[in-house]
């Protein structure tokens, strides 16, 4: 038993060194690269980063500090990906259960699915106006379509075998869709989920350019207008490390509520 702990936690040592290797390699060519290159004329080194993030946790940005920011963007980002989650998992499971809505509406869903989060910016304020619902369509719109397809593929892969011994012993329509389909999709809703959470995050950037004084999009946006490159900069290592919380909380649930499958993600 001990000696299945000590390897273990070997293997999980060395796993946090394989991770970490890559990112303090790019950090410290990036600030030898600001030292010693003509680069360092243009952006700061990750030194100056790092400090004015911690700075930025007492001394606002704007109207608020980063901490305030990074929830203003929180609360984007969960009702506009929370939104998404649900109607894209009904909407996914419609196309793949029914084949007169897909008729009806795939076509129009593989039309819409390329436009970029971008474009989309003056529908969203010709339909909601410069408010925050503008916003939350945007991250909406950002997150959607990652679930629904997600959602559709796994319902196509479910196991026939599964399907058709479901049938033999009587279940009808409902529990053959809540008790057979739906559980065996899981490992994929919670796959679009990811990808989603990363294109949600990426599309509140986007959002925040509408009529925004908060958020960390607002600071990039700021620091782009001003050519504060260590505000951009500031503001783009807040945001990864907001969507590296993110997804880890989401890989977290994933993990207990799929303890019996099989996939690492």
């Amino acid at each position: 038993m001990g000696n299945k702990t000590v390897n273990l936690i070997g293997k999980n040592s060395m796993r946090i060194v394989l991770t970490l290797l890559p990112i303090i390699g790019f950090l410290i060519l990036w600030q030898l690269a600001a030292m010693f290159t003509s680069i360092g004329n243009l952006m700061p080194g990750p030194i100056q980063v790092i400090e004015s993030l911690f700075i930025s946790f007492a001394k606002p940005l704007g109207p608020h500090t980063i901490q305030m920011h990074a929830l203003y963007s929180l609360k984007r980002v969960m009702v506009g990906y929370g939104s998404a989650v649900v109607t894209g998992i009904i909407f996914g499971v419609s196309l793949g259960l029914s084949k007169m809505f897909r008729a009806l509406f795939r076509p129009l869903f593989e039309l819409i699915r390329p436009i970029p989060t971008v474009a989309w910016i003056p529908i969203s304020i010709l339909w909601f106006g410069v408010d925050e619902m503008s916003k939350y369509f945007i991250v909406f719109y950002g997150a959607f379509a990652n679930v629904a397809l997600s959602v559709y593929m796994g319902i196509q892969r479910v196991d026939p075998v599964l399907v058709g011994a479901a049938k033999m012993l009587g279940c009808s329509e409902r529990q053959l869709t809540f008790k057979v389909v739906l559980p065996s999709c899981i490992p994929y809703i919670f796959s679009g989920m990811q990808v989603a959470l990363s294109a949600g995050i990426m599309s509140v950037v986007v959002a925040e350019m509408i009529n925004s004084y908060e958020g960390i999009g607002w600071n990039i946006h700021a620091g782009q207008q001003t050519a504060n490159m260590t505000q951009v900069l500031t503001g783009m290592v807040a945001l990864a490390i907001f969507g590296l919380l993110m997804a880890a909380i989401l890989r977290q649930v994933e993990r207990r509520m799929c303890a019996w499958n099989t996939r690492n993600t």
